[in-house]
Formats: C-alpha cells, structure tokens, sequence
C-alpha cells in the first residue's frame, strides 16, 4: 500500500546512507556532499513510497544522485596530466602499518564496477540481509549473491596484489 515518505525516519538512516556513499566515491567529503544532495532532494517535496522501506528508497536515490554526478564529471574537461616527474615521486604501495585500514579496503571496494560496488555496499557496508539488498537494487536475490561473490574475489584480489612486506 502506498505511503508518505516520513522525514523522521529517512534522517533516521543517514550514517547508513553516508557509509554507502563513502564506498560509492571513495572520498568522505564528496560522500557527505551526496548525502547532503540526496537528502535536500528527497525531502524537498512529498515523496511517496510503494511497497519499500525508507532505507530502500534513500539507497535508490544515492545511487541515482552517484550516477548523475559521474555523468555531470564525464561532461567536464579533464585536466591536463602533470608532468613524469610528479609521477614517479608518487609512492606505488602503501606503507605496511597503513595497508589494510579501513580505507584501503573502501578504496579497493571504490575501485569495483558499479554492479558490484553497488551490491558490497548494500550487503557488507550498510548490513542489508540478501532480500533488502535484492530490494533496494531491484535485481533478483541470486544475483546479488553471484555479485556479492564476485565482487568479494575481486576486492580480495586487489588486496593481495598490495605488497604488505617492509622494503629494507
């Protein structure tokens, strides 16, 4: 039966909603403007809900706001690459204390095609069960579960191929 988004209950899931646009874009101060975009939107005129939950619908809504940020992105000119300098100053591995922080695995997750990204979010960031994730993404519980495996292989991967191993 439809319903009236209530306004108490939506900013009831903000730090949900700001740990899956964190994993979303990677960077906390971009993921605290989605947010901030994503709920001045929904709330800016009576929303109404048919058959999901709020947490649902906000996910939905954070993710359409990611997509229309990376088309808005893919529309700017790009800046001109620095010179090889600055690239080869750039450190290629982390320092051992720092490589398996809680941002090298969100960056990892960050690193994911969007299906997969979107889908380790819902499931392992936010804690949805299998059917809420299916729900929010609107894709069939299987196919979480086929995502969410691959996903995890391919974070896994990256993760390995980090040297963790001080160099002397």
């Amino acid at each position: 039966m439809p319903r009236r988004l209530d306004p108490d209950k939506a900013i009831g899931h903000l730090d949900r909603l700001y740990a899956a646009a964190r994993a979303l874009c990677g960077d906390p101060h971009l993921a605290e403007d989605l947010v901030q975009d994503t709920y001045a939107a929904v709330l800016s005129r009576p929303r109404i809900l048919s058959g999901s939950d709020e947490l649902g619908y906000l996910l939905r809504a954070l993710r359409n706001r990611w997509h229309d940020e990376l088309r808005t992105r893919q529309r700017r000119p790009q800046p001109a690459p620095l010179d090889e300098v600055g690239e080869q100053m750039a450190a290629t591995t982390p320092s051992p204390d720092l490589a398996m922080d809680g941002a090298t695995v969100l960056d990892a997750v960050h690193q994911l095609d969007s299906p997969y990204r979107e889908t380790l979010v819902a499931i392992d960031v936010l804690g949805l069960s299998y059917a809420e994730g299916s729900d929010a993404l609107g894709v069939p519980v299987g196919t979480i579960m086929s995502r969410l495996h691959r996903g995890r292989s391919k974070v896994a991967d990256h993760l390995r191929a980090i040297d963790l191993t001080p160099t002397n």
